[in-house]
């Protein structure tokens, strides 16, 4: 979708802020600025055809089972809600989460990564309470790509992100909640171990999927943090240069993130203005 250069009304302006189309050109454009600043040698003919690929830093976290992580994300929870830092924000999700470089994540938050490798919307769901005595100011949520992978159905997709709202909402009243849309996979061009697995899962599909999840985000009072359209190239399949393997994310896929996370939080976040009743009759 792109936008007429010719000059539009004032409510024009204020629409293209309400469906969120001048966030994305913001956040692009950033992120533009940020990959021209980078450059030191132009691109030569060889190189410019293949992007270099950049496998992310694992850690020794990547080899620990299932059980394990929830252990680990247990003990980091209850350190976190003896001593509550504060403007705490927590990230609950899988890999995508899990793996968001440290350095990349928004300043002047304390953040508390609870995800897991591989997890599905339903453990999520069952492990949620780990970080019930935690007081955070904003929690993220983003999960999805796995129950795809494995076969799970829509219906009960959107059902368990229906009941992690509602558990969240319950345990966290006085925090903001984001439930982010499930990312496109990169298609023909994805060489993930499981790219069979990708490719049987059309991402025209997961757009319609979102588009549900946002409705139910709608009804259910927390904030839908649309993601997709930054990640999505013209054939709607996750952009090469956000990509280490079609399904996980380059350190460029998240410096997007990054940037959605801070312009769309400290615009929910930032406390308004007053108005007095004589400005409220002006507007």
């Amino acid at each position: 979708m792109s936008i007429s250069a010719k000059t539009f009304p004032i409510w024009g302006f204020f629409s293209l802020v309400t469906n969120g189309l001048l966030m994305l050109a913001i956040i692009l454009l950033i992120w533009q600025q940020q990959r021209l600043s980078n450059i030191v040698v132009p691109p030569t003919a060889d190189t410019a055809s293949e992007p270099e690929v950049t496998k992310p830093e694992l850690g020794p976290r990547h080899q620990l089972n299932y059980q394990q992580w929830v252990e680990i994300l247990k003990s980091e929870a209850k350190v976190a809600a003896q001593k509550p830092p504060q403007h705490l924000s927590i990230l609950a999700g899988d890999s995508l989460s899990l793996w968001f470089p440290s350095e990349l994540l928004p300043e002047n938050r304390y953040w508390l990564n609870q995800a897991i490798s591989g997890e599905t919307s339903e453990g999520l769901l069952k492990r949620l309470n780990l970080f019930d005595r935690t007081q955070p100011q904003v929690i993220f949520v983003m999960i999805g790509i796995n129950d795809l992978i494995r076969g799970v159905s829509d219906e009960i997709i959107l059902e368990n992100q229906r009941q992690i709202i509602r558990y969240l909402r319950r345990a966290h009243p006085t925090a903001q909640i984001f439930v982010q849309s499930i990312l496109p996979h990169g298609g023909e061009e994805s060489t993930w171990e499981g790219r069979e697995r990708l490719l049987a899962i059309a991402n025209n599909r997961i757009q319609q999927l979102n588009q549900q999840l946002q409705t139910i985000a709608t009804i259910q009072g927390v904030k839908y943090l649309d993601l997709y359209p930054l990640f999505a190239n013209q054939e709607g399949n996750l952009r090469r240069e956000f990509t280490t393997d079609g399904l996980h994310l380059s350190p460029e896929g998240y410096m997007v993130w990054r940037t959605a996370l801070q312009i769309y939080s400290h615009q929910e976040l930032e406390p308004q203005p007053q108005q007095n009743n004589k400005d409220k009759l002006k507007i």
